[in-house]
């Protein structure tokens, strides 16, 4: 007699990007590497966030739409598979903007001004006198996000921690309402990648600050980005003993050589004296041109094709417009609004 084997339910997954530029070589190590490792073991949706992309940018609307299939064909450069992991359009999934307007009746302005990484965010964006309402929101917009797809985990950096505690603060509070389990509450997934610094030393890699080198930057760029990077500033003379804590190049080699006995040889080198900024930049630049090149070339073959684009983001949008239809009306039943 056989035994019926049970198989573990896959963990779904929601993660996504604002298409306010392309993507960059923080976002690789940050999360697009780790996209690519799950896509096989769990049920991955990745949303291209282009309506949160307006809340700090209504004023410069081309910035988002002129970028929504250029995060797209970077997704599919670096390997995401849209036959394993959907790929959908925020703007096109209407139960997303529903599930905010009633999630906004459950937290409080005072709440959301709380919210450490809001307040962060308002703060480098100069947002202190004219903070647009939609950005205030942010957190209630991914928690919808979040719940309507039902996702148990979710890929942040430490720095969004306090946007999943707000989430499930959220949905407590339905299930509360409810009086039963509506919404499943969602963990972290957090990456081992340290982050990485800008090309200047001084803040993150950003796409609207220009210190980042895109995934689909070109040899020049690429060049040009390398050789003006942060290394240690008291490193006069090719003989002098260097640092290598703070110094970009060094932590761009941990990041992307494939060889670390290598590169630790070349920090204690680098350390004693004898090793100079030019020499480490150079090995660096071969790295990442290496690394880039065929990542370039197939950036630069599907956006050649865009109509494959729409078609992928379409079909993905189209799936998830059904799954996130049915958590709208359970939540829609919770406030008693199901009666056509």
């Amino acid at each position: 007699m056989k035994t019926q084997q049970h198989t573990e339910p896959k963990e779904i997954i929601l993660t996504g990007d604002r298409a306010t530029g392309p993507l960059h070589l923080g976002h690789y190590v940050g999360s697009l590497k780790q996209r690519v490792a799950l896509q096989s073991t769990c049920e991955q949706n990745i949303l291209v966030a282009d309506m949160q992309g307006l809340t700090d940018n209504a004023h410069n609307t081309s910035k988002v739409s002129s970028n929504i299939l250029n995060v797209v064909a970077d997704y599919l450069a670096v390997g995401i598979d849209p036959s394993q992991t959907t790929i959908c359009l925020q703007s096109q999934l209407p139960a997303l903007a529903e599930l905010t307007m009633f999630y906004s009746n459950l937290v409080t302005i005072a709440r959301l001004e709380r919210n450490p990484t809001v307040r962060s965010e308002i703060q480098s964006k100069g947002f202190q006198r004219s903070l647009p309402a939609g950005f205030l929101t942010y957190p209630i917009s991914q928690a919808a996000d979040i719940t309507a797809f039902n996702a148990t985990l979710v890929p942040v950096g430490d720095d969004q921690l306090p946007m999943l505690e707000q989430t499930n603060e959220i949905v407590r509070k339905l299930n509360s309402l409810a009086g039963k389990t509506v919404l499943k509450e969602c963990k972290p997934l957090l990456s081992n990648a340290s982050r990485l610094p800008s090309t200047d030393g001084k803040n993150k890699m950003s796409k609207s600050m220009g210190n980042a080198i895109n995934l689909g930057s070109s040899e020049k760029e690429i060049s040009a980005a390398v050789k003006s990077m942060y290394t240690d500033p008291n490193h006069l003379r090719v003989e002098d003993p260097g640092r290598i804590e703070g110094n970009v190049v060094f932590t761009y080699l941990d990041a992307f050589h494939s060889d670390p006995a290598y590169i630790a040889q070349l920090k204690e080198h680098y350390q004693a004296g004898g090793l100079g900024d030019g020499t480490t930049k150079k090995i660096l630049e071969e790295c990442l041109q290496d690394m880039l090149r065929p990542i370039r070339e197939k950036r630069a073959m599907y956006l050649d094709d865009k109509a494959q684009l729409i078609e992928i983001l379409s079909k993905g949008s189209q799936l998830s417009r059904e799954k996130t239809a049915q958590v709208l009306f359970d939540v829609k039943g919770v406030f008693g609004l199901n009666i056509l």
